[in-house]
């Protein structure tokens, strides 16, 4: 197809156009369309993590493929091979609903499951990477299938090769199914306070570590939903902005400022910092720049008030990073992709 619009296929919903578009839905579509270096490329899940600068001269790949199904399983864990075009939250509960655990703190994140591994996608102290097993691309340049091992990919807080390859951007490898590995040796995860505070709070269990994966899941779609707008009546990202690591010694110096500060030891001695409690203790909490604006209960989201363009997102973008800088010498870096 010629000229279609992209505004109604991202979460933001800003304004853009592309000059080619095509609806892949099987592997072999895209080794068909390898090697023609004719035309920019660039691969398109569920729009959730896209902010839209302009029009996009051209070929827009729409991720369609899909499928999910046990491959496997051991003494240790069941292994899943899905499409990268299947609803990441969806095939959540299709675990679930299988009695296979071990993705429920991820529920009700947006996005395709081709997107996952490229973003290394997180949330409620659990990351994609570690039920990760394998992903199955497509090489662009000479059409040859590939498969990559977990170790392949270089996973990092939100990061992987795709991105550090920058092969996500020039669509130069693009991931058709992806393989997860789960334990059958299943613990809950409840580090995160947010999540175990709503699992006491509803009495879902006494102690909250004896709670079900699906309890589990329910509590994490309860709590992002209360701190999240729906896209279809907000148009917004999800959250906007990396939560900045910085070293021990950084960290430590905040704390003495500002004790308040949520912060998360990681396994390399830096320091996670609250990306969202940055950016309301520096004044941007519910707070709008033109049509786009900070949104007033998580102030880590990025939302679109109506008629909002890529060039109001990239102006408030750059206000709250200025702030941030200003207030606590931190750098936010933002999280979408701009196209």
């Amino acid at each position: 197809m010629r000229d279609v619009d992209l505004g109604a296929r991202t979460t933001l919903r800003l304004p853009g156009r592309a000059a080619f578009f095509a609806e892949i839905d099987a592997s072999a579509q895209l080794a068909a369309l390898a090697g023609n270096h004719r035309r920019r490329r660039f691969v398109l899940g569920a729009g959730s993590n896209l902010v839209l600068t302009g029009d996009f001269d051209g070929l827009l790949l729409h991720m369609a493929i899909r499928g999910r199904q046990l491959i496997g399983e051991d003494d240790d864990a069941w292994y899943l091979r899905v499409g990268a075009g299947e609803n990441w939250h969806q095939l959540v509960l299709w675990t679930l609903a299988r009695g296979w655990p071990g993705l429920e703190n991820l529920a009700l994140i947006p996005g395709t499951v081709g997107a996952a591994p490229i973003q290394n996608i997180g949330a409620y102290g659990l990351e994609v990477g570690e039920r990760l097993h394998a992903v199955e691309a497509i090489d662009m340049v000479t059409g040859r299938a590939l498969r990559l091992d977990r170790d392949d990919c270089r996973l990092a807080y939100r990061d992987s090769v795709f991105k550090q390859e920058g092969w996500h951007l020039s669509g130069q490898r693009v991931i058709t199914r992806v393989t997860f590995r789960l334990p059958k040796a299943w613990q809950p995860l409840l580090a995160y306070r947010d999540l175990a505070a709503e699992i006491e709070r509803q009495q879902v269990s006494n102690p909250p570590a004896a709670c079900t994966p699906g309890q589990i899941a329910a509590a994490v779609i309860r709590v992002r939903s209360r701190k999240l707008p729906d896209p279809a009546t907000l148009p917004n990202a999800g959250s906007f902005f990396h939560n900045p690591v910085v070293s021990a010694s950084v960290a430590a110096s905040l704390a003495i400022a500002h004790p308040d500060l949520p912060r998360y030891p990681q396994q390399d001695g830096r320091v996670k910092l609250a990306a969202g409690w940055l950016i309301e203790h520096s004044g941007w909490k519910g707070r709008d720049l033109g049509r786009a604006g900070m949104y007033a209960k998580q102030a880590l989201v990025l939302v679109n008030h109506g008629g909002a363009r890529g060039a109001d997102v990239l102006a408030l973008a750059q206000a709250v990073q200025a702030a941030v800088r200003e207030r606590f010498a931190v750098e936010l870096v933002p999280e979408p992709v701009f196209l």
